[in-house]
Formats: structure tokens, sequence, C-alpha cells
């Protein structure tokens, strides 16, 4: 989850830490609110209530990004991505990363900035990108159900965040990836689903509370009308056509 150059979308070894703990603040380029969703937040009081939430969301992006995976072949990782600087195997090396960092925050306490390239990977992707995500994601969900209730504080770039606050971060770039994953195999019809991007979209606005927080790790805001979709709206605040590929 490094970023490394894509401007579309950063994750725990980067951005999970700058703003992970920081409420809406309500600013204009918020965007509406999505009604029932405000406590699906990064907000972290410590309660089970928090941790059921962000379980069942991380769950449900985690599922959802491993069917938009299933059609990745080695013959695909040649293919464009809405993330611009990286194809479909620099994407899915990235997602390997993403999902490594988030198992070493719940598994380790800390998130190292620079990893150590994947056992067998040539040039750090992985020979069959998919089986390898199928992997990391089983070891993931395993570890943040050790973890899930501890207390303990989880080190990303030396600043300290909840466990809870992790997996919201976590699950929002999965989802999101997951999206860029479909639109590079051809698959426009796996779309976010509505209710799980309604429930991210307040967890992006925390992570981007204002324009100034957006670069180098996201784009700028895509304009899409305010009754548009949830996953519309969720890609859009991300810096991404959410028409693209259609």
């Amino acid at each position: 989850m490094r970023g490394g150059g894509d401007t579309r979308g950063g994750g725990a070894r980067d951005s999970g830490a700058r703003d992970t703990g920081t409420r809406d603040t309500g600013s204009e380029d918020a965007g509406p609110r999505d009604n029932g969703s405000e406590d699906a937040g990064t907000r972290d009081n410590g309660s089970e209530g928090a941790e059921v939430r962000a379980a069942e969301l991380l769950r449900h992006a985690v599922g959802y990004a491993l069917g938009t995976a299933q059609p990745v072949t080695p013959a695909l990782l040649h293919r464009p991505t809405p993330c611009t600087e990286w194809d479909l195997g620099g994407l899915m090396a990235h997602l390997d990363d993403s999902l490594a960092a988030l198992h070493e925050g719940f598994a380790q306490g800390t998130v190292a900035l620079h990893p150590h390239p994947a056992p067998g990977a040539a040039g750090g992707r992985e020979p069959d990108p998919a089986a390898a995500f199928r992997r990391r994601a089983a070891r993931l969900l395993g570890a943040w159900a050790a973890i899930r209730q501890s207390r303990r504080p989880i080190v990303v770039a030396d600043a300290p965040l909840t466990a809870t606050a992790l997996a919201l971060t976590g699950a929002v770039e999965l989802a999101v990836h997951g999206w860029d994953i479909a639109r590079a195999t051809g698959r426009a019809d796996r779309a976010i689903p509505a209710p799980l991007a309604a429930r991210l979209l307040p967890i992006a606005r925390q992570l981007v509370p204002h324009e100034g927080a957006r670069r180098p790790l996201f784009a700028p805001r895509v304009p899409v009308a305010p009754n548009a979709p949830p996953g519309d709206r969720l890609l859009a605040f991300l810096g991404r056509d959410p028409t693209q590929g259609q």
C-alpha cells in the first residue's frame, strides 16, 4: 500500500497514517453525506461496534476485490488500468504489497515503509498474481480476526493508529483497486456494490479531508452528479472517472 508514484490511491505504507484519525471536517469538497453511514468512518472509539463494522467492511472489500481479480492471468498483465502509471501487473503487485502491509500491521504491530520483495516473485511481480492475491487475502483476514479486539496501537511511519482504523483504510483501498482491476479486465459490470461504497465514502473523506491533502497520493476529484450512485461518488472523490471503460 505504498502509493509508489500512483496518484490515484495510497495505502497503509503511506497515507494510512496521515489522516486516519481525522474527523470529517464538513469542508466544501466533502460532498453529500450518505445517510446511515456516518458511524462507518475512521473514528475509533474502541467500542465493539466499531470493530464489528470494520470487520464487516474489510471482509466485504476483500471479497469484492477477490472477485474482480479472479479472471486475472499472466497474459493480461500488460493491460492498462485507471491507475495511469501502472499496468495490470503493476497494480496487482501493488495490491499484493497492500495486503502484506495490512498483515504486517495486524500481526506485528508495525508497518515497514520499504518492504522486502515477496519470495518467488520475479522483478517484484508474482508469476500468478491472482493466486498470490488469494493467499495474501486469506492470511490478512486471519491476522485481523486475531487482532481486531486488541487495543495495541499499530505504528505506520512512526505514527500510531488503531487496528480498526488500519482495517478501514485497507477496505477503501481494496475496494477501489478492485474496481481498477475490473476495468482493466474489461468487466465494466463489476461495480463496487452500492451498500459497500456508501459506507466507504465517509471513510475516504476522512482520509482526504481537504484538497491540499490529495497530492501526491490522490488525483483531483472528478465531477459527478450529487445523486450519482455511491460507487460513482466514491470513485470520483478519489480521482477516478466512473464511466471509464464503459
